[in-house]
């Protein structure tokens, strides 16, 4: 008899593990799906990227061979192209020679337009900082030295790639605003820099800078950019303007 129980005991769990697995089959096989759509999709996805990529690299390329023989302004319209695509490199590179370009053409405003979308669009800090120390320069004749400070301060930290060039900007910022003992100061630190990134050139910027406050005749440099202001803007020069190479190991920094 308890063998005959066991029999029907062991017939019901059967079938109650039988019913559970043609309940749970629908779920299993839309968990298999999801997994197999998700796993196609992440390789279309990259695919997608990939094929962007190119297409937005043999874009800003045939831009930089039509900068070189035509002029920069004939690339202009190649560049705005890969800006206006969906590889984000490729689009903050586009965008910095837009507004290298603009600066050459004096549109000041332009440049720095472009440049500060150039920031939000670089997937990494050595593009984006890039782009913010280039709209800082655009604007450094022209902007109070409150809007250079704002821009400059964040890029002169001790973990920015550009902090140097930070530093001599924010420097020569206090020199045109009349602060002669600020700007001395720094100066003074520039020169004497043991940073590594510190190039000799930046060294000997801040010694002439130096000779030039501790002459005197550094009082009326404030004025002179002012009034170089009010002249008729200076024609293009028709050079390509300092830019970024898609293989270069490093940026080149404006000097």
């Amino acid at each position: 008899m308890v063998d005959v129980f066991d029999e029907v005991e062991e017939q019901l769990r059967s079938e109650r593990y039988r019913s559970l697995a043609v309940k749970s089959l629908p779920w299993v096989a839309a968990a298999t799906a999801a997994v197999v759509i998700g796993v196609g999709g992440y390789w279309g996805w990259t695919s997608y990227q990939t094929n962007q990529a190119d297409k937005a690299s043999e874009g800003y390329q045939a831009a930089l061979e039509t900068a070189q023989k035509q002029g920069p302004a004939k690339a202009f319209a190649q560049f705005k192209t890969v800006a206006d695509g969906g590889a984000q490199g490729y689009k903050a590179l586009a965008l910095l020679q837009m507004g290298d370009i603009r600066v050459e053409e004096n549109k000041t405003q332009e440049a720095v337009g472009y440049f500060d979308e150039a920031a939000k669009a670089a997937p990494n800090a050595i593009l984006g900082d890039l782009a913010r120390l280039k709209s800082a320069f655009a604007l450094m004749d022209t902007a109070s030295y409150k809007d250079i400070e704002s821009r400059l301060t964040p890029l002169a930290g001790e973990k920015s790639p550009y902090r140097v060039y930070a530093r001599e900007a924010l420097a020569f910022a206090k020199l045109q605003a009349g602060d002669l003992a600020g700007a001395r100061a720094d100066f003074v630190i520039l020169a004497n820099s043991l940073d590594t990134s510190t190039s000799e050139d930046v060294r000997q910027r801040a010694q002439a800078a130096m000779q030039l406050i501790d002459s005197g005749a550094a009082k009326q440099l404030g004025a002179a950019v002012k009034a170089a202001a009010k002249l008729p803007p200076m024609p293009p020069m028709g050079q390509l303007p300092a830019g970024l190479a898609p293989d270069a190991a490093a940026p080149n920094v404006p000097q």
